[in-house]
């Protein structure tokens, strides 16, 4: 069963349908081969001759068929947008990090003489890559919620509690529960 963090990953990885695949008929056609590597294997693919598409590619043919069109239509948009969300993971996961947007109730272990009673709080912090990578890793790996959760919290631990350690040095445990709505986005 899916839980929240899970559900909010998958939902910033649906908005990164943003970039658009190639419009004209030769980039089309320039993409197919970049993928499949040669003109033989994009005309099986589409269902033409190696010589058409090589028409294609050099723009002596412009316009071709409907069926032939929604093939290569069909064929870019299977290819495209995993690769767009391949690279959006692969760079929060190493130079971006990723924004969390929730309203928790988070508590705390802290030093005596302080409150550690848990309130709701409504935050948006920028984690790391690190958090990021982590975060990304251990729902490939099919963490469970609570595991997912333990790691944002960290981050916020480390980010917004401690302040990159300028603050907060007593604290030692952060628990996100109780999540209203949470939301990520990769950067």
């Amino acid at each position: 069963m899916a839980g929240e963090i899970d559900d909010a990953i998958r939902r910033a990885e649906q908005e990164t349908f943003t970039q658009e695949p190639p419009k004209t008929l030769k980039g089309q056609i320039g993409y197919l081969m970049r993928q499949l590597g040669s003109a033989k294997a994009v005309a099986a693919e589409i269902g033409v001759t190696a010589d058409s598409v090589n028409r294609y590619r050099r723009g002596a043919r412009k316009h071709p068929p409907k069926d032939i069109a929604a093939k290569i239509d069909s064929a870019i948009r299977q290819r495209w947008q995993p690769g767009v969300r391949k690279r959006r993971r692969r760079h929060a996961a190493t130079t971006g990090g990723i924004t969390v947007e929730t309203r928790a109730r988070f508590g705390y272990t802290a030093p005596v003489g302080t409150t550690d009673d848990g309130r709701f709080r409504r935050l948006t912090v920028h984690l790391p890559a690190t958090y990021a990578q982590a975060l990304l890793d251990a729902r490939d790996a099919g963490a469970s919620d609570q595991q997912m959760r333990e790691i944002v919290a960290e981050g916020f631990k480390d980010v917004y509690f401690q302040d990159g350690g300028s603050r907060a040095m007593g604290l030692s445990d952060v628990a996100l529960n109780d999540i209203d709505y949470i939301d990520f986005d990769l950067k």
